[in-house]
């Protein structure tokens, strides 16, 4: 009887044991439901990764989105180049804060599902293990983008070389069906600083060193650059978040979304969807 008591003391904490492991190790390597899921997210696991689908992705149409019409074509060319098995580059978008440059990449999700696009959030701390993914996406017959959503770095950062690589610098052929698209407020992704110009700050070859902050965001072949809105462009914004609500325009509601941009102290696509979300979750006499 006792020799039972103790088998069983013996199996609580080994199950204990392994309750704990089970939430320090890593996750299970395993491929994720490419037929059920068309957004993905990369987390690196020692010198791998897992990738995990995400059931909910944060999509809509193109036409939600306000004043950046110029960059939207762009985008979208070189989206439609890659799809159809044509040469396409790798664009970094930069620029003003809240002015659509992650929404752009996110609402191509939308558009472009149907015939192969999918979409893979890689965070720049797990961009170090970004070579494993890529072995892993070259033989599917998907279209994937990489996004990297707001995109800097300090001076010596791992990711930085890694990504370099992955872009331009590798032996081995670019995969076919891979792009990265990046969103920064830095058009080169790191700090610059005036001993950059001035030729001071101990580095001999001052020249090489500005030449190594820009070898990054060169590797991008097509730039987009995204700039503060106008009054205008501000309130087409939210007239277009707001229908998405279901609500109507009117000089009410335009007259709340300059006061909330004057409280905001900002005018952009984020303010406004900011402004819509307020106003879609009032009652209608709060909307008075």
């Amino acid at each position: 009887m006792n020799k039972i008591k103790s088998f069983k003391i013996l199996i609580k904490k080994i199950i204990s044991v392994l309750n704990r492991l089970d939430m320090i190790l890593p996750p299970e390597a395993k491929e994720p439901d490419w037929q059920q899921s068309i957004a993905f997210r990369w987390q690196a696991v020692g010198h791998s990764g897992v990738l995990h689908s995400l059931p909910r992705p944060h999509t809509f149409p193109l036409t939600r989105l306000a004043a950046i019409d110029k960059q939207m074509a762009q985008l979208v060319r070189n989206t439609e180049q890659f799809l159809a098995g044509k040469p396409a580059n790798n664009v970094l978008l930069t620029g003003a804060r809240g002015t659509g440059k992650s929404s752009l990449i996110k609402a191509l999700l939308h558009e472009y599902a149907e015939r192969g696009l999918r979409l893979i959030e890689v965070d720049k701390h797990d961009l170090t293990t970004l070579p494993a993914l890529l072995l892993i996406l070259e033989s599917r017959p998907e279209k994937f983008i990489v996004f990297c959503d707001d995109l800097s770095f300090e001076d010596g950062e791992e990711g930085y070389k890694a990504l370099k690589t992955a872009l331009d610098g590798s032996l081995s052929c670019r995969a076919d069906n891979v792009l990265v698209y990046a969103t920064s407020n830095r058009r080169h992704l790191m700090p610059e600083y005036m001993d950059d110009n001035v030729g001071r700050g101990g580095e001999i070859h001052a020249r090489e060193a500005v030449e190594e902050k820009v070898s990054l965001s060169d590797r991008f072949g097509l730039w987009l650059s995204f700039y503060a809105f106008d009054q205008n462009e501000y309130l087409v914004a939210a007239e277009n978040w707001l229908r998405d609500f279901g609500l109507t325009w009117d000089e009410t509601a335009r007259q709340a979304a300059l006061q909330w941009a004057q409280t905001r102290g900002s005018r952009s696509g984020r303010t406004a969807y900011q402004f819509a979300c307020d106003w879609a979750g009032r009652n209608e006499v709060e909307r008075v």
